[in-house]
């Protein structure tokens, strides 16, 4: 199980939402003490946009393996963060020590240079799956992974059901050693349907800003004791 503690949001979505390194460290020590095996993060910069300079990278990632020895940390290396894919990669070679793992959307241009350079600097490949066509270009790159993450995402993935949503890209693959999660109104259906197929999930603030049922929350623990 996945803690994604912020994502693209800011504090107007929910005043929970992890921004700064100490409050990331905040967030994912609840969210270990929660049951989370592993964290996903957006470190920001100083003016609090999602940030891959590496000295906003470092700062982040380091608060939070201070705070959780030993649990993996990962961060995003989505397009909408630089959405040139040449300065994109220019900032990705600069960093020295990275995070565990990395996220790359294979619908988004340069996905497998992005993964192909990563791997060179020792960091590890999350795959994030949006689509059946995006699985079928991971697929066709063939190269190493920590994990495969399939993402059902209103209005990028494919139809208006979550669950046909994963289906389609899970169909796609030959294992079925995924991450499987939804994204807003789909999160909490998708997270359900997952975790009764035996799927591996991911939950926190950048997924979902509720419980189940619409009820309110502190944080991202919050929503670790739905499971």
């Amino acid at each position: 199980m996945k803690a994604c503690l912020n994502g693209d949001r800011s504090r107007a979505d929910h005043p929970g939402v992890p921004i700064t390194p100490i409050e990331l460290a905040r967030e994912a020590a609840a969210a270990v003490r929660a049951g989370a095996q592993a964290l996903h993060i957006h470190p920001r910069g100083a003016d609090e946009k999602e940030s891959l300079r590496w000295d906003d990278i470092r700062v982040a990632v380091d608060a939070v393996r201070a705070a959780c020895p030993g649990v993996p940390v990962g961060v995003s290396t989505r397009q909408e963060i630089v959405p040139d894919v040449w300065e994109r990669l220019a900032l990705l070679a600069e960093w020295d020590r990275g995070p565990d793992f990395a996220s790359v959307n294979f619908h988004e241009v340069g996905a497998e240079q992005i993964a192909d350079l990563l791997i060179e600097r020792g960091i590890e490949i999350e795959a994030g799956l949006f689509t059946p066509a995006a699985a079928e270009d991971y697929v066709a790159w063939g190269g190493p992974f920590t994990r495969v993450l399939v993402e059902a995402i209103p209005g990028v993935s494919p139809g208006e059901d979550g669950l046909a949503a994963a289906q389609a890209t899970l169909a796609v693959l030959a294992t079925t050693d995924v991450v499987v999660h939804g994204e807003n109104e789909w999160a909490w259906p998708v997270l359900r349907w997952a975790t009764s197929q035996g799927y591996g999930v991911r939950v926190g603030l950048e997924d979902m800003l509720s419980g189940p049922d619409g009820e309110q929350v502190r944080g991202n623990a919050d929503l670790l004791g739905y499971l």
